[in-house]
């Protein structure tokens, strides 16, 4: 039996493989734990190491350890410590509907949804805490960072603008996950790339890069070194403007909701990347545009509508939200640089 698991009421067992990377225990329990759908961070494993909770071949080991193959590694995971986050009534946020059961904000750009490293304050979660209703709100449990993460059930990156939803209580957090997982949530942004951008549909595997681990990618390869747990990932881009030669405003519509995913398709399939988009994207060659888009200082990604079934009325609901200020001002400009390019 290769990398096979049975999930017990507090035990997961695995058997390490012949192509399983076996330098480090930690780093293989990661990887374990990832392709049975139990994704972990390396921190917690090598928390729950030195607890004791990780045994291989019925002993415990150091997180530096070398696995033989064939070796059995039982992982008993443990509740993450409790949170440090604090209520931060400063963190101003725009709310565009809110219920006894949910609320719709538009982040703007600059927002970090949740505390993590860098960020242990000031963002969405700690300002979240400051509100009614929320300042009891559980840890989700599956989270193995441990994050208070009172009603986040998806997340927009610190640069990308636009609604989100947030939970007021554990079952319409539990729905809104269902619907999310069975991709039943309409969701759509607006992206100014650069490039000459294409109607496409893009239908990819999606996984961490294997050697930049700030990055994902789409270009998955097979054998020993290959990403653990690739998903698929699938974007649909259409053109709503060309800017001449040099940008193009694009929608992006989402079947599947993998980190990255519209930055990493659009830049790596679409050699279109997001415009200012610091992780995926270059300086544009122009310098009229490359201006622009430092003057614009993070990627020009923007969730524009938000669409799902309310998990208490069982009704459709939907929100639109329009371009940022900032966006706006970098699209006016674009266009006249189009302008004067085609005089």
């Amino acid at each position: 039996m290769t990398n096979a698991m049975v999930a017990g009421a507090e035990a997961l067992h695995f058997q390490v493989g012949d192509g399983d990377p076996r330098d480090r225990l930690d780093k293989l329990v990661v990887l374990l734990l990832e392709r049975a759908g139990r994704a972990t961070s390396r921190a917690a494993v090598q928390r729950w190491i030195a607890a004791g909770r990780i045994l291989v071949d019925g002993e415990p080991a150091r997180a530096s350890v070398a696995v033989r193959p064939g070796a059995l590694v039982e992982v008993r995971p443990e509740a993450p410590p409790p949170s440090a986050a604090v209520a931060d009534p400063d963190v101003a946020i725009p709310v565009v509907y809110e219920d006894e059961h949910l609320l719709v904000i538009d982040k703007p750009a600059g927002l970090v949804v949740h505390p993590a490293r860098g960020h242990a304050s000031g963002t969405l979660v700690n300002g979240l805490l400051a509100l009614p209703g929320f300042a009891l709100a559980p840890a989700d449990p599956r989270d193995p960072m441990g994050h208070v993460r009172p009603g986040i059930v998806h997340r927009l990156d610190r640069g990308t603008s636009g609604l989100l939803v947030v939970a007021k209580d554990e079952p319409t957090r539990e729905a809104l996950k269902e619907r999310f997982a069975r991709h039943a949530i309409e969701r759509e942004y607006a992206a100014i790339v650069a490039g000459e951008a294409r109607d496409a549909t893009y239908d990819t595997l999606h996984a961490r890069h294997p050697t930049d681990r700030l990055r994902f990618t789409s270009w998955i390869r097979g054998g020993a070194g290959a990403p653990a747990a690739p998903r698929r990932a699938v974007t649909h881009v259409r053109v709503l403007e060309r800017l001449g030669d040099a940008a193009t405003v694009v929608a992006c519509s989402l079947e599947t909701g993998r980190t990255h995913q519209i930055r990493v398709h659009l830049a790596e399939r679409g050699r279109t990347p997001v415009l200012g988009d610091p992780l995926y994207g270059k300086p544009p060659k122009k310098p009229a545009v490359r201006a622009i888009a430092e003057e614009l200082g993070r990627q020009a990604l923007h969730a524009r509508v938000l669409g799902f079934i309310h998990p208490a009325t069982q009704k459709p609901v939907r929100w639109e939200s329009a371009l940022p200020a900032d966006m706006r001002r970098a699209l006016d400009q674009l266009r006249a640089l189009a302008t004067r390019s085609s005089i």
